[in-house]
């Protein structure tokens, strides 16, 4: 057999392998599409998640701290609206209402990161879910953390 007759070959195997393969796909895809069931109770979920709502403290500690942005609950779950403390009076301390999957922040900000020394906290239920501590700025961007709903 010659070579050119092989390559024929196997370009027509890898073709049929290739349509096998996407036909195996498909029929997964539309059995999925199929459990409406299923797909109706997971998005039921999430939209409870979503409408769950939840407080948490923040806290921001320490000298030298120009402006504090956080989230405070406006905005959409993964789009939060920042809002923001110019000259904040030390220690700072603020409750808010978040909602679903939206993420706590509090993102304390020095102008003179040398001058600074900074804390900050987010606090869910009594228990401190997240904190950050430095010198000048904090470099980490502050305290960030997963909502305690969403897992």
């Amino acid at each position: 057999m010659s070579h050119t007759v092989r390559n024929i070959r196997n370009i027509r195997s890898v073709r049929n392998l290739r349509s096998v393969r996407t036909a195996a796909c498909a029929a997964v895809v539309l059995g999925l599409a199929g459990c409406s069931g299923t797909a109706g109770q997971v998005d039921k979920a999430v939209d409870e998640v979503v409408d769950e709502t939840y407080e948490v403290t923040y806290e921001v500690t320490g000298t030298g701290v120009d402006e504090i942005q956080f989230h405070g609950g406006g905005g959409k779950a993964m789009e939060p609206e920042i809002e923001t403390v110019k000259s904040p009076t030390l220690p700072w301390r603020k409750t808010v209402t978040l909602r679903g999957i939206m993420p706590p922040a509090v993102m304390p900000i020095a102008v003179d990161e040398n001058g600074a020394d900074i804390s900050c906290s987010i606090t869910h239920k009594g228990k401190v879910i997240k904190e950050a501590k430095g010198e000048g700025m904090l470099a980490a961007g502050g305290c960030v953390t997963v909502s305690p709903v969403a897992g």
